[in-house]
């Protein structure tokens, strides 16, 4: 069974850092895009940071200068770190996975578990 498992998140301050990591399990040949989604209570889950497998890398403007996006694509893992954590980034974070090919899919999504995040002194 293909999934992927969540690691890191929880209690941060304000202004302090976070990292949270992922990894694919089973038996996974390659991923499309990999990368991260959240979502807050009562919103919409939406695009933190996200990865090709070409390279490329896109972040949203919420987090952008804050945030780092990290993919090791034979460990087929990816991690999230955002610094100068703030009010609005509160939320259960997603790792995402597109395009998964295992010995039984060719064309899967993944989505993790999710693993929350609180800001608070």
């Amino acid at each position: 069974q293909v999934q992927l498992v969540e690691s890191g998140g929880g209690l941060v301050q304000p202004g302090g850092s976070l990292k949270l990591s992922c990894k694919g399990s089973g038996t996974i040949f390659s991923i499309g895009r990999m990368g991260w989604y959240r979502q807050a209570p009562g919103g919409q889950r939406e695009m933190v940071a996200l990865t090709w497998s070409g390279g490329s890398t896109s972040v949203a403007g919420s987090v952008k200068g804050r945030a780092t996006i990290d993919r090791d694509f034979s460990k087929k893992t990816v991690s999230l770190q955002i610094n100068d954590l703030n009010p609005d980034d509160p939320a259960v974070y997603y790792c995402y996975a597109y395009r998964v090919v295992s010995l039984t899919y060719r064309n899967l999504t993944l989505w993790g578990q999710g693993t929350l995040v609180t800001v608070s002194a």
